[in-house]
């Protein structure tokens, strides 16, 4: 079967591998028919993701149809369209069983610490699909990217009419936005780039937006009739950003910390335990964020026609995907199609 390799960062490798031949009780076999690419794929490509080696096959934001399944399975059939969760955790560590697998102790991400979905085909186990009979696959693979949105504001418990600004207007920000929107905050987006920040407001009607300015705090205030939001997220991934962020956080307030990044994050202690402030980290998704996700985009309250501005075969990937590492190209998600 047509497989992608990144072979090593800025080499993809176009190859041939075996189509599994079993699948165990607990596991099914699926065609891979969309993957959605995001910022853990153009970190591995540029060399700088944590937590990665190589060579490996990549394709985590999944939407696949499934071939088979094993026979311990109840709710799954064959020729189900679903989105596949791709944490896979042990099920027993301290963090599984106090409900948080998605910070399993041993935790492997497909297509991140294990071999992916770009190929034709892939078991998963049976457990960690989701299917959804008026979904398209497109939607299907999106389900991860809004997952980490989704756990973010989960994380924040934000709170309906709360001050909450996202910092960084990329995919990930904007899965914030959205599901901060649902949740009913007074949102503000702010970033380095206008044509970014011009998107939120055309495609996710987001009325406040900020371009970063040499008195980002002031500039805050301003939207927020003179107060510093309850509420921050940083989606940026950037260390100078994150630091910054604690001074955009007002006193008693919450900053959860979105981005990835391989370097040190300070803060100024002093200021922050005079603003007694909540410092979250949040990472990954879980079931109940997919199951939560699929339902309000079945009702129509996620509107996902603004995400995906790029479309290529798994052979064409090859060809383009430098050209979604720039920003003036406009990617905001590239998606995949087998």
């Amino acid at each position: 079967m047509k497989t992608v390799v990144l072979e090593e960062p800025g080499r993809f490798q176009l190859t041939d591998s075996s189509t599994p031949a079993q699948i165990g009780p607990d596991e099914a076999l699926v065609r891979v028919c969309r993957v959605g690419i995001c910022g853990t794929d153009l970190h591995a490509y540029r060399g700088d993701q944590p937590f990665f080696s190589y060579p490996r096959i990549l394709g985590h934001e999944l939407g696949v149809e499934v071939i088979r399944v094993g026979e311990n399975n109840h709710d799954i059939s064959a020729g189900d369209r679903c989105a596949v969760e791709p944490y896979l955790n042990c099920g027993t560590c301290i963090a599984c069983r106090r409900g948080k697998p998605n910070c399993c102790t041993t935790l492997k991400v497909l297509g991140v610490h294990q071999d992916g979905g770009m190929r034709e085909s892939i078991k998963v186990p049976i457990r960690k699909l989701h299917q959804s009979a008026s979904l398209t696959l497109e939607q299907l693979a999106l389900v991860e990217t809004l997952g980490i949105g989704a756990h973010a504001v989960g994380r924040a418990q934000v709170q309906a009419d709360e001050n909450v600004l996202v910092v960084g207007a990329g995919p990930i920000g904007l899965s914030v936005v959205q599901f901060a929107g649902i949740a009913g905050a007074k949102l503000a987006v702010m970033d380095i780039s206008p044509n970014r920040l011009e998107f939120c407001s055309r495609q996710f009607a987001v009325e406040r937006t900020i371009l970063l300015g040499e008195q980002p705090v002031k500039q805050i205030e301003s939207v927020f009739a003179g107060e510093l939001p309850t509420a921050v997220f940083d989606a940026t991934g950037n260390p100078q950003s994150m630091i910054s962020a604690f001074n955009y956080t007002a006193s008693g307030g919450r900053l959860t910390l979105v981005g990835l990044v391989q370097a040190e994050i300070t803060f100024a202690d002093p200021e922050f335990h005079r603003r007694e402030l909540t410092l979250l980290a949040t990472r990954n998704a879980t079931s109940h964020d997919f199951r939560r996700i699929i339902e309000l985009m079945e009702a129509g309250r996620i509107e996902t026609t603004p995400w995906i501005t790029h479309r290529a075969s798994l052979e064409e990937m090859i060809g383009r995907f430098d050209g979604w590492l720039d920003p003036q190209t406009g990617v905001i998600k590239a998606m995949v199609k087998l």
